[in-house]
Formats: C-alpha cells, structure tokens, sequence
C-alpha cells in the first residue's frame, strides 16, 4: 500500500478515537442524599490505557453513530422495591425511602442496576452508603459502562423489536378491518354477563404462606421493632406467621390524645377482606398493676387528665393481640381482638407496648374416604357427574348416595319402595328387584318413564373415581360411565325398560407386596323388553332388577429376572497371527 493509501486509513482512525474519546469523557452526574443536606458532583470515567500484548483480538470500537436506546431508565428502575408506598430495608434505589431511612442502612442490597448487558455501551446505577459521614448518606452514580465483547449490540436498527406492540382496540371505526385481518371471533353475551357479575360480588382471599393480609385499604399493619426497639407501624402482617413483639415509643403526654398508635381504634377499625375485626374482650391497667375486665366492648378513647400537678393518659393501648381463624383452603374467617388499656404518667416514657398475632385453624370435619389410594372392600364407590365440559366433577355430601341401585323390600312393590336406595358397595356383588303394577290405562310412554326413574334414581354417576382418594379437579382420571341400551329386535313396539346390569372390572395396581384396587371400567347396561298386554284383569305385573358385579381384570404377575450379560465383542482378524 502506497503513501496515497495510507492517508483514507489514518483518517478514519482518527475518526474513530475521537468518537471513543468524546465518549468515555463525558461527565456524569453523582448524587449524594444525607439527613440534611443534597450536593452533586462530577465523575469522569476514562478508559485505562496499556499495551496491548500480541495476538489478542482489540476491542470493539464504538463508531460515532447513534447510541442504542435504552428500554427502561435504569435511574427509574429499582428491582428490591417489593412493597408500595413502604421504603424496603437497605434498598437504596427505593423512591419512597427518605435521607433520614439511609441514614439506618446496613448496606445497599442491589448496589449496581443496569440495563441490557448486550449493548456495547450502556447506562448503570450505582448506589452505595458513605459511612464516614454523620449521619450516613446515600450515594447515587450514573455512568456508562463498555461492554468488552465483540459480540455486543452495537447499533439497534429494528427499533419495534425493543417493545411491546400493544393490540388494536376495535372500534366502530375499524371493526370490519380487524375481521378481514383476523380468524374471526364471537362475542358471548352470557360470558361478559357472568364476567361482569363476578367482579360485583364480594370475594374472599385465599391466602397462602407469608402472603400480606390484605384490608378494605392497605394491608394489616402489625408494629415491631426494626433497627432499635423503637416501634415502626408499617410492618405488615403475613398469613400463617405467628409473632409476638416488644417495642417503645417516645411520645409527648400532652399530645397522647392525637397520637393514632395509642388508640383502640387504631387496631380494631381495619377489615380483613370484608371480615371486620371483632373486639373480645378489653382489660384495664390501673397506675398500680390492678387489672379490671370490662363487660361491655365499647370503642374508649384516650384521655389526657390532671391530677393537681401530675398529667396522666387514660385508656392508652399496651398489648394488642390478634387472633384469626382460617380454613384449610387458605381463607380468614374470623378476627378476634384482645386489648389491654393502661393509664400512662409522665414517669413511664418512653413507653413499651406488646402486640402478639396468631393464627388458629378451623375445626372441620375429616373427610372419610373409600381407600388411600386403593378402595377398601365395602367401602361404597365414590362417584359423581360433570355439569358442563372443563368444569371438575360434582359429588354429593352423602358419600354412601352417590352411586346407589334399586333396594329390595319385603313387600315386593315398587312403588313402595320408589326412592328407597342401597350404595354400591367395592367388591360386593348385588342383586335386588321389585314388582310393578301397571294400570290398564298407562300408557308405554307413561311407563318408560317411571321405570327408568326407579332403576337410575336421582342423579345418576356420569363419572366413578379410579382410587378411593381420587380428588375431584382432576377429572381426566376418573372413568366415565359407559351407559348401553338392550332392547329386543321386535319393531313397531314400544320397549319398556326391566333389568339394570353394572358391570365394575377393577385391576391390582402397584406393588405385588401391597397391591391397590384401582377401577378400570364401568358399564351400565339398560335391557329393555316388548310392553306387556293387558291380561284377563285390569293391571299388568313386570318384574324390575338390578345387578352390580364386580370383576378382577388384574393379569397374573409374572416373575422377572435379568438377562445373563452376553459380551459382544470382536476380535481383530490377525489377532492370532502368525500362528493361524
């Protein structure tokens, strides 16, 4: 390459240095926020020059085009703030912590947040703590940080792929645009009906663990100490934690009468997801430790009096306890409230107050099963039937009435015996059966009818549980009722329904040493025969049956053992060369 050639080279270096340098040199801002006072300086970050040995590859170099866009401000952008409108213990980035909250941090949790580190260039918040000064004070960088790789995004030139299209709302405008261009949709009047009509009713909270309890406004505020033993009220209270706390406050007994933590009000007014807070019983704390309970809960507010040249507080709150009953789904049902009212003297500042929370579970019924996870013989079958498509499987409450048959009297009448039923019980076969008069003036229509409701009953399985324990949600587990209809080959009769076969084939599951009953197949066949003619007499008798069996599909174990170890392997063909 000639001089000519070199001078376009050498020009376009220097291009490039001095978008580098124009770059790296640029001043970005410090803040620093103490207890009373805010200053901002300068920073300037400049990149370390060194020999560079030979053989390694150079790093990128940023051209003097544009800068890609960040996303989000990362100066905006704060990933410990977990709680809204409450400063976050040693979260330095929190908007809602003031200078006197850093004041009383330990460290800063998250000290650097930046953006994309795929970008060759880009913003990074650095936050850190000056102990030096008093009081502590919290210090903010803003700088550009350079991304070594050579595989960095330099310049972005798709800038839509860095957001989120929001969707075209339709409207009279651009409707019959939006259904050329879409698949088609429809509009369910009953679904917006129904959605609308959930959003109006009262909803209960299903909490889990550590889960804030929410109220009609905020969340239960439970006071606790935090760096000291002075009090903070804005700890909330979690579900399923028990806690039990000491802390002080410095209060100005001249002013008692305006300060909210002192009062009853204060800890009963709240409502727990519409459960308001029921107050159980309030004690009251003379100057010389004697307790008095008070028969009436009545709201009392606290008093500033004097005594000649004493001042003291009346009805001032010392101990708060909480105690909520929950079910096992994880929902509050109750919240009682326990307060213990003092008089307070100017002697007994700062004064120190005791708050407890606890919770209690709710006594239910144990639900009995037919098995776990295998049915027990004569345990009855759990059954149920499905309303609608994707819903879970509805069971009634009377676990020896959700799969039951026909049941046998002494009298032999099944008109009598019309809505009297036995469960199906595992493993026990059954038999029962009636006789049912028909008057000469029913008709087969009439009949049909009446016979089917005997034989089925009210509310016949669609669904039986495979395992005695089968939940109810998980409904691609359960066997579907196979429903058969019989009827004899005579035409141009009317068929009436006599006889009620149900077929269980139930298998062995699990292992040989403690086998499970699991049911694999449930079919349930309806026989039906030519309508009776009418005898020498005015009635017709037709005899009514049901059968259950029960039948083991289980295939017999067999034993198993392992294959001998074979070796597959060659030998090279000169391996016994020279000798073969």
């Amino acid at each position: 390459m000639g001089p000519q050639g070199l001078a376009p080279l050498l020009l376009m270096l220097l291009d490039c240095w001095a978008s580098v340098s124009a770059q790296t040199r640029a001043p970005q801002p410090v803040t620093t926020e103490g207890l009373n006072s805010a200053e901002a300086a300068r920073t300037t970050l400049r990149p370390a020059l060194s020999p560079r040995p030979p053989g390694t590859p150079k790093a990128p170099v940023p051209s003097s085009g544009p800068r890609p866009t960040p996303v989000t401000d990362v100066a905006a952008l704060c990933v410990c703030d977990l709680t809204p409108a409450q400063c976050d213990v040693n979260c330095c980035c929190d908007p809602d912590c003031s200078s006197m909250d850093f004041s009383v941090f330990s460290a800063c949790s998250v000290p650097i947040v930046t953006g994309d580190s795929q970008f060759c260039s880009q913003k990074a918040a650095i936050y850190s703590l000056n102990f030096t000064a008093n009081p502590p004070q919290r210090i903010f960088k803003l700088v550009d940080q350079i991304n070594p790789s050579i595989f960095c995004i330099h310049i972005t030139n798709y800038k839509p792929a860095l957001f989120f299209i929001n969707p075209e709302e339709p409207d009279e405008n651009n409707f019959d645009k939006l259904m050329e261009t879409s698949e088609g949709f429809s509009l369910n009047s009953e679904s917006e009906l129904s959605f609308t009509t959930q959003l109006d009713t009262p909803d209960t909270a299903k909490y889990k663990y550590g889960v804030h309890l929410q109220t009609s406004d905020s969340f239960l505020r439970f006071p606790s100490p935090l760096t000291s033993s002075l009090c903070t009220d804005d700890n909330p209270a979690a579900f399923l934690v028990n806690q039990a706390v000491k802390c002080t406050r410095r209060i100005n007994l001249e002013q008692c009468e305006e300060i909210e933590a002192l009062s009853m009000a204060y800890y009963s007014s709240p409502k727990i997801l519409r459960i308001p807070i029921t107050v159980h019983s309030i004690l009251i704390q003379s100057l010389n430790k004697t307790l008095t309970q008070l028969e009436d809960t009545v709201m009392l507010n606290q008093t500033l009096v004097e005594a000649g040249d004493v001042k003291i507080c009346t009805n001032v709150v010392l101990e708060v306890k909480y105690s909520l009953t929950y079910t096992s789904a994880g929902e509050i049902t109750q919240a009682g409230l326990s307060l213990l009212l003092g008089t307070v003297s100017q002697a007994v500042v700062p004064l120190e107050q005791k708050f407890e929370i606890h919770f209690i579970q709710q006594n239910t019924k144990p639900v009995l099963l037919s098995g776990n996870p295998g049915y027990v013989v004569g345990l009855p079958l759990v059954a149920g039937f499905q309303p609608q498509k994707g819903s879970g499987i509805i069971q009634t409450m009377n676990r020896y009435g959700q799969f039951t048959v026909l049941r046998s009297t002494v009298e032999q009448d099944c008109l009598a015996v019309e809505g009297i039923r036995t469960p199906v019980l595992f493993g026990y076969d059954m038999q029962s059966g009636c006789k049912l008069r028909l008057p000469q003036a029913i008709t087969c229509q009439l009949a049909v009818k009446k016979v089917k409701n005997l034989l089925k009953g009210q509310g016949f399985p669609d669904y039986v549980a495979p395992f005695g324990n089968s939940q109810a949600q998980d409904v691609l587990d359960w066997i579907p009722v196979h429903f058969i209809t019989q009827a004899s080959h005579m035409k141009d009769s009317c068929q009436l329904p006599v006889a009620l076969f149900i077929e269980v084939k139930w298998t062995k599951y699990g292992s040989l040493l403690n086998p499970q009953a699991k049911i694999v197949n449930v079919t349930a066949s309806l026989i039906s025969s030519p309508f009776p003619e009418t005898d020498s007499g005015n009635e017709r008798t037709v005899l009514i049956s049901t059968a259950v069996t029960f039948v083991d599909a289980s295939a017999p174990a067999k034993a198993g053992f392992r294959a001998r170890p074979t070796i597959n392997a060659r030998l090279p063909f000169n391996f016994f060369f020279p000798f073969v």
